[in-house]
């Protein structure tokens, strides 16, 4: 079976095609960090746009480097659904449900998050079921067990900022480009942690929550200080990511003892995070644990992730409706996702 994937849920358009047999069979990716990089963050209706225009392009480029472009090989869409930008959604939804109508195709929506957390599938040595998922994006922080496709137990979540949120947030505070995430995290490691002295937020709380906002309040208090001096912004920067990776680290390691799993899982844009991926790595060895993560150009969004969860549910036998429409959902709590649901016929 092989599937298109669009992903089309914020500020990157990205189209792939998953072969169940044969495995990715291409992907391409546009980013918009320079289109939105001189208003310091994404602008919705200029990312609607720029779907438009580069969804025909990529879609043409990625089934003829697949060899589908002529031959009609497609055998379904998945596109994402939510959660994103509406008007983003939206341009992803159409053309999918369009180009599935005219080449009499099943379109299946797709939970963007159920796209990152599956995406360490897709790599050369993937987990195996169950494990423990920690989703760590731009929008998202949260620990989930996982027992299978849409099989998802939420286990604790940022209750407010997400650890990518306060990266591009601190960043701003710093003076910082966009995106000022990952500005940040290069910064950081031209600095040492210890200087100055950041709060570990909700450390221990003794739940598996997160909440990052108070950390980037943090920052703020120490740059408006009379004594602050720029020259010492690496160390600053070098000190938040210590502290973000610490509790993520901290709470990872605490919902693999509630669950007795020993695998972990990290996806999501922030899972990129080089300080964050030797924490873990460590952490983990020390447990007789293993910690995998999607291929390096699989971290951001990505068509491939979106390609790859609808094939695992259309070939988990997912009942697909044959009338064209467009479904999407730009708020969509990952909880809610359900198993396959398999048609009785």
């Amino acid at each position: 079976m092989k599937v298109l994937g669009i992903e089309s849920s914020c500020d990157e358009t990205g189209v792939a095609v998953y072969d169940t047999e044969a495995g990715l069979l291409a992907h391409c990716l546009h980013s918009q960090i320079d289109l939105h990089a001189a208003y310091g963050g994404v602008v919705p209706e200029l990312a609607s746009r720029d779907h438009i225009r580069r969804l025909p392009v990529l879609m043409k480029q990625v089934l003829v480097q697949a060899g589908l472009e002529k031959s009609g090989g497609v055998d379904a869409v998945a596109y994402t659904s939510g959660p994103g930008l509406a008007g983003a959604l939206l341009v992803g939804a159409s053309v999918a449900e369009s180009f599935a109508l005219a080449r009499g195709i099943p379109a299946l929506p797709v939970h963007h998050l159920e796209g990152h957390l599956l995406s360490p599938l897709l790599s050369a040595d993937p987990p195996q079921f169950p494990f423990v998922a920690l989703l760590v994006s731009g929008g998202h922080t949260q620990l989930m067990r996982v027992r299978g496709v849409g099989d998802y137990a939420l286990l604790g979540e940022s209750v407010d900022d997400a650890a990518g949120e306060a990266f591009d947030k601190t960043a701003k505070l710093l003076g910082l480009g966009y995106p000022g995430g990952p500005q940040l995290a290069r910064l950081a490691g031209q600095g040492v942690a210890g200087r100055f002295r950041l709060p570990r937020p909700m450390l221990h709380s003794g739940d598996l929550d997160f909440s990052f906002s108070g950390l980037k309040t943090a920052v703020l208090n120490v740059v408006s200080r009379p004594d602050w001096e720029p020259s010492n912004m690496a160390d600053l920067a070098a000190e938040f990511q210590q502290a973000v990776v610490e509790v993520l680290c901290a709470k990872a390691l605490a919902a693999l003892k509630k669950t007795g799993l020993k695998t972990l899982v990290v996806a999501g844009g922030v899972g990129a995070n080089l300080h964050l991926r030797q924490t873990l790595d460590a952490a983990l060895q020390r447990r007789g644990g293993r910690v995998h993560y999607p291929e390096p150009a699989l971290c951001t969004d990505n068509g491939a992730m979106i390609a790859f969860a609808g094939a695992m549910r259309l070939a988990a036998g997912e009942a697909v409706s044959g009338e064209p429409s467009v479904r999407i959902r730009p708020r969509w709590p990952l909880a809610e996702l359900k198993p396959p649901r398999v048609s009785e016929a």
